[in-house]
């Protein structure tokens, strides 16, 4: 996509702060960080969303994921890692490019805020119903 900024980075026309790359993914500390080290895994393949991106591509992504995870753990003080991905502008998804946020936590860091929420117990009919109609749905 022209106008896509990650794949304006896939294509090497904006800089970005690499920590990996191979044939079907890149990594790259976001400048935005939340935390020390938060990072974004794309696949260079454009895929706006879950709902686009093809099965291989998002293997590619989680299989370096983990590989990223276990280098921030043997540099970091980790108490763990936030991996979030967000589909749509209606989740505040601002970049219209697949992308998976790697954000660690270390000893003596607040808890990301978006990895903490008020627990409310739901109506277990209600959940039980929705769980049959998902179900029902499975490809």
């Amino acid at each position: 996509m022209d106008d896509c900024i990650f794949c304006k980075i896939v294509k090497g026309e904006i800089p970005c702060f690499k920590i990996y790359e191979d044939e079907k993914v890149i990594a790259f500390l976001d400048i935005n960080p939340v935390t020390r080290g938060h990072t974004l895994v794309i696949p260079k393949n454009h895929a706006a969303t879950l709902w686009e991106i093809q099965d291989e591509d998002l293997m590619a992504v989680q299989v370096v994921a983990k590989t990223i995870v276990n280098a921030m753990k043997s540099i970091f003080d980790l108490l763990g890692v936030a991996c979030m991905q967000f589909n749509g502008r209606g989740v505040n998804q601002l970049v219209m490019h697949y992308h998976l946020h790697l954000v660690p936590r270390s000893k003596g860091e607040p808890v990301p805020p978006m990895s903490s929420w008020d627990q409310k117990p739901g109506d277990p009919k209600a959940i039980a119903g929705l769980a049959e109609k998902l179900a029902s749905r499975l490809d």
